[in-house]
């Protein structure tokens, strides 16, 4: 099979992101590569070179490596980047295709990024498909599946001792897909293919990227039509995992298949493409519109207006407030913030990603110093509606209220984003948990720290 042209696209931080196109189907089929990928090699491994010729043969297809893998610029522990980031990535690709609205296929360790992109860009995934991924990547109570923090260290430990090593290398090819016959030449291929995917410090810094992620709170708001397809054997992620995800995204279809092979080009390769291929042809020919979407939404208001107007006088107030308003919007649109309202000192905005609306509130935070004023800035993510162009929804109503509840010159962020910016290197300090007014339950409530 002649492999297709690899061509870069460029996200605007500067990261050169290799993809590939083929096939002319009626539908788009993004596919984001498996966490070690090479889209050059990935045509010469059982697993996915003949999955993806299946798929596009009725669809066209786009597929890339991730950030750090492959021929994609690589990644460092120290400098990882933040779903935002990589769905950026997602996004640079398709432009440079020229995919407007396609599905997306999901699967190993970037099952969570088309997730997260999913829910926060609706009007451009047609349908979502997940192949063997998983919710979290850390074991707690509500997600007893994952890998502990011990089994994390020794795994890395391995990885960085072993990677590539012949040995390394035919027991992770045997957990990945048992089902293929390994002789000496399929072996070779598979540490060609590893050692050329990622080195071992791309490889560590892939697993902590897999480690922090936590994309439970997300699921919900996903609107696109979802299939989850998990084999019920395999031993990388638990068929449990899958069965979550069906569970928690609305309206997704489970479809429990037979096997232990986690990629979806090893084993019964046929099932898995009729699936999908039945399910994207009831996408095309049923679409729904949705309006509504993940955003992070962030409010500002200046502290002591009042007393500040008084002190000033009528003009000189009205001065200082037009020197705000200025600020602030120009902040806006440097971090790509939507400004959806303005109620007298107050800025209401939406992003789409936390780690975005975190640091403009930090930005603004600084920059009206210099007008001798402070504010208070309050961030949360989560489903908003979006009704002729306005946003509504009870993520809006917990923004106001987490904006409300923050000290002079301080930004409040709710646990939602704390967890959705792990790995931006924003930190934060816990407040504690508190009542929001006119909402249920107690919401734990975080400092962003300058």
């Amino acid at each position: 099979m002649q492999v297709p042209d690899v061509h870069y696209a460029r996200s605007a931080d500067g990261t050169h992101v290799a993809y590939q196109v083929l096939g002319d189907g009626p539908i788009d089929v993004l596919i984001i590569a498996p966490a070690y990928s090479n889209i050059e090699l990935i045509w010469g491994m059982p697993g996915m070179g003949p999955f993806l010729a299946a798929l596009a043969a009725f669809g066209r297809v786009v597929c890339f490596d991730p950030r750090g893998a492959g021929l994609s610029d690589p990644l460092t522990v120290d400098h990882l980047p933040t779903l935002e980031a990589r769905v950026a990535d997602a996004l640079t690709v398709m432009e440079a295709a020229g995919s407007e609205r396609p599905a997306l296929f999901g699967m190993d360790a970037t099952g969570p990024l088309a997730i997260f992109f999913a829910a926060t860009y609706p009007d451009r995934t047609a349908a979502l498909v997940l192949f063997g991924t998983f919710a979290c990547g850390t074991k707690d109570e509500d997600y007893p599946w994952a890998w502990s923090a011990d089994e994390w260290d020794a795994h890395d430990r391995d990885v960085g001792d072993r990677w590539g090593q012949p040995d390394f290398v035919e027991s992770f090819a045997r957990w990945m897909a048992p089902s293929e016959p390994l002789d000496p030449e399929g072996l070779s291929r598979w540490i060609s293919y590893y050692r050329q995917a990622a080195s071992p410090g791309m490889a560590l810094a892939m697993n902590q990227l897999e480690r922090e992620t936590d994309i439970r709170r997300v699921l919900r708001t996903v609107q696109t039509p979802t299939l989850v397809l998990h084999r019920r054997d395999e031993a990388v992620y638990d068929v449990e995992e899958g069965r979550f995800l069906a569970h928690h995204i609305p309206g997704a279809r489970f479809v429990e298949l037979d096997g232990a092979d986690h990629l979806p080009g090893n084993g019964d390769m046929a099932v898995v493409v009729d699936e999908i291929g039945r399910f994207l042809g009831s996408v095309r020919d049923e679409e729904a519109s949705f309006d509504r979407v993940l955003a992070s939404v962030l409010f500002t208001d200046i502290v002591g207006s009042t007393e500040k107007a008084a002190q000033l006088g009528d003009r000189r107030w009205r001065e200082t407030v037009e020197g705000h308003h200025a600020t602030v919007r120009a902040i806006l649109a440097r971090y790509h913030g939507v400004e959806m309202d303005t109620a007298g000192d107050g800025f209401f905005a939406t992003f789409d990603g936390p780690a975005r609306a975190v640091r403009c509130a930090q930005a603004i935070v600084e920059a009206v110093r210099a007008l001798d004023l402070e504010v208070r800035a309050g961030v949360h993510t989560g489903e908003v509606e979006t009704i002729d162009g306005k946003v509504g929804g009870v993520a809006v109503n917990i923004g106001a209220r987490v904006g409300g509840m923050a000290a002079p010159s301080e930004v409040l962020v709710s646990s939602t984003v704390k967890d959705l910016v792990a790995g931006s290197g924003l930190e934060f300090e816990d407040r504690g948990e508190r009542d929001l007014k006119g909402l249920p339950d107690r919401w734990h409530l975080y400092r962003a720290i300058a």
